[in-house]
């Protein structure tokens, strides 16, 4: 999952502004966590991880200093670095409404009678959260993540429950009989 992007070094003695893409920073970056990497395309950088030794919040701009980083130079060396974080299976967040991707991934859709739609095999992340279904016939269809579309997300029946709407998951009447 990932959970930032190194930015700008701050100060002389290693610290990095962090693009925060998590909604749960102070859960994902605390002391000790370890940190998958990614390098931007055409980056020196190599390291794999980083260990978080300290984290701090500046005029609502996430500071921290990574173990690894150790002056303003290496932490130049890092901006544009995406931070991931391992989620484990029984990891759940801390908002009964909110749902970890893979959580969600494999869960078996349903209209509102019962009636199978398909499987949610991902997610699009954006301005709007999707799911992205395989839908019964085979195709792939995108949900707008939102409770009036999918009132039920039961993780441990390993179901969502789509207020489908023609076009929606379905093809529209026209679009079946031009079929």
């Amino acid at each position: 999952m990932v959970v930032g992007r190194i930015g700008k070094p701050h100060g002389i003695r290693g610290e990095v502004t962090i693009d925060v893409r998590s909604d749960e920073p102070d859960r994902r970056f605390v002391t000790g966590a370890r940190l998958r990497t990614q390098a931007p395309r055409g980056s020196a950088y190599t390291a794999t991880e980083l260990t978080v030794e300290r984290t701090r919040w500046h005029q609502s701009v996430l500071l921290v200093k990574f173990a690894e980083l150790a002056d303003r130079t290496a932490a130049e060396t890092a901006r544009g670095v995406v931070l991931h974080a391992t989620i484990g299976a029984e990891e759940t967040p801390e908002d009964p409404d909110e749902f970890y991707d893979h959580q969600l991934i494999g869960l078996a859709a349903e209209d509102t009678e019962g009636t199978p739609l398909g499987e949610v095999t991902g997610l699009v992340h954006g301005a709007q959260d999707l799911l992205r279904l395989r839908t019964t016939e085979g195709r792939e269809a995108l949900v707008p993540f939102v409770a009036a579309l999918v009132p039920v997300v039961d993780v441990s029946g390993g179901r969502v429950v789509i207020a489908d709407r023609p076009g929606l998951v379905r093809p529209a009447p026209e679009e079946a009989e031009q079929r």
